[in-house]
C-alpha cells in the first residue's frame, strides 16, 4: 500500500489526453496488482483460459496500454527488482493476510455471497513470476520498453523523473512523492469505471496529476521532512507509531522540525529510523538502461493473447487497427505540418 498520505494531498484531475507526448515510467508491479484487482467476474473469480490460466493481468496489461497508446502517451513501465530487508515484514504480512483471505473467499463462495466472495478475492490475489514474465513478454511485443529496477520499482521511476528522462512517475502509491518523483500520476491505467471495494456500486476514476513542489508548499515541508511524516506513521519499511496518523504526524513535524525531535519531546522509540529514512532519501537506482520504442508485432500479439490464451481474435485484432490509425493519423499531423 505504501506511505497513507491521501488525506493530505489532493491531486489536479486529468484527461488521458492531457498527457499526450509524454513519457511516463509506470510501476509496473503497482499496475500489475491493480489489474489482477480489478478485473474479475462477479464472484471475485479472476478472468481464465481455456486450461485454467489467470489472464486479468494481461487483459488490462493490453487494453489499458493500448489506451495510452492511441491518446499519444509513451509509456515506461518499471519492474521491482530485490526488496530491502525492511520490507520483508511487510511481504510476510501480506502473504499472511492473502492466505487468510484465500480461506474467506473459498468460505463465501460455498455460502453463495457473492459479494463477500468477491471482496476477500481482491485482497488474496497474487502476483507471481510466471505472470511478470507474460507481462514483459506482452510489454515487448507491443513495443515499449521496460526495465528491472535494482530494488523499488518506484524509487527507479521517481528517478527517472528526477533526471528528466520521463515526464513523471505513475503509481497508486504515494511513495513516489517521497522518492522524489516531481510529479506523480495517479489512476493512469484505471481510468474509467470501477468497481468500489466490499460493494457492488461503482465510481469513475480520473487520473490525477500530482506536483512534488505543490504539496511541500502547501503542507511547508521540505522533502526530508516529508520523508520523515512518512517514517513517522509508517511505510512499509516500518511500522511507525501507533496513534500518529498523517494529521498529527503532520502537527509534530511542524512543530519540533523533524523526526528526531519529535521522538525526544515525546519520549518515543522508532527503532531503525534512519535506514527507513535511507531508503527513501538514497534509494538503490540506476542509469544503465536505454529505452526504446518500436512498432506494435502483431504476430507475437496474436500468439501471445490468442493461440496461447485464449482471447478473441477479433477484438485484439480490432485494437491492433485502432493503434495502426492512430499512428498514421500523427504521422500524417506530422506531415502537414511541415507542409508535405
Amino acid at each position: 500500500m505504501g506511505v497513507d498520505i491521501s488525506a493530505l494531498v489532493t491531486g489536479t484531475k486529468r484527461h488521458l489526453e492531457d498527457f499526450q507526448g509524454r513519457t511516463i515510467a509506470i510501476d509496473a508491479y503497482n499496475t500489475l496488482y491493480q489489474f489482477l484487482t480489478i478485473i474479475r467476474q462477479p464472484d471475485g473469480t479472476p478472468l481464465r483460459d481455456l486450461e485454467g490460466r489467470v489472464t486479468s493481468h494481461l487483459s488490462g496489461l493490453f487494453y489499458r496500454t493500448a489506451n495510452l497508446l492511441e491518446r499519444g502517451i509513451r509509456p515506461v513501465y518499471v519492474f521491482d527488482g530485490k526488496p530491502p530487508e525492511l520490507k520483508r515484514a511487510t511481504l510476510e504480512e501480506r502473504a499472511r493476510i492473502r492466505g487468510e483471505a484465500e480461506a474467506a473467499y473459498r468460505e463465501a463462495l460455498a455460502a453463495g455471497d457473492l459479494r463477500t466472495a468477491w471482496s476477500k478475492a481482491v485482497v488474496a490475489t497474487k502476483l507471481t513470476k510466471e505472470m511478470v514474465g507474460e507481462a514483459k513478454g506482452l510489454i515487448e511485443a507491443l513495443g515499449l520498453p521496460w526495465l528491472d529496477a535494482p530494488s523499488e520499482g518506484e524509487a527507479q521511476a521517481s528517478h527517472m523523473a528526477r533526471q528528466g528522462t520521463v515526464w513523471a512517475a505513475a503509481s497508486q502509491d504515494f511513495d513516489s512523492l517521497l522518492f522524489g518523483a516531481p510529479i506523480l500520476v495517479r489512476n493512469l491505467t484505471v481510468t474509467g469505471r470501477r468497481r468500489l471495494p466490499r460493494s457492488s456500486r461503482t465510481i469513475e476514476v480520473e487520473p490525477e496529476e500530482v506536483h512534488l513542489e505543490e504539496v511541500l508548499q502547501t503542507l511547508e515541508l521540505t522533502r526530508e521532512q516529508l520523508v520523515d511524516l512518512g517514517v513517522l506513521i509508517g511505510t512499509d519499511f516500518n511500522e511507525g507509531i501507533r496513534g500518529i496518523g498523517p494529521k498529527k504526524g503532520l502537527k509534530l513535524l511542524k512543530e519540533h522540525g523533524q523526526l528526531e525531535a519529535v521522538l525526544a519531546a515525546k519520549g518515543l522509540d522508532l527503532p531503525g529510523y534512519e535506514d527507513v529514512r535511507a531508503i527513501f532519501l538514497e534509494p538503490e537506482v540506476s542509469d544503465d538502461y536505454e529505452l526504446r520504442w518500436r512498432e506494435p508485432d502483431p504476430e507475437a500479439l496474436r500468439q501471445t493473447l490468442c493461440e496461447r490464451h485464449n482471447f478473441a481474435t477479433d477484438r485484439v485484432d480490432a485494437v491492433l487497427e485502432r493503434l495502426a490509425g492512430t499512428r498514421e493519423a500523427r504521422a500524417q499531423q506530422s506531415l502537414d505540418q511541415w507542409g508535405l
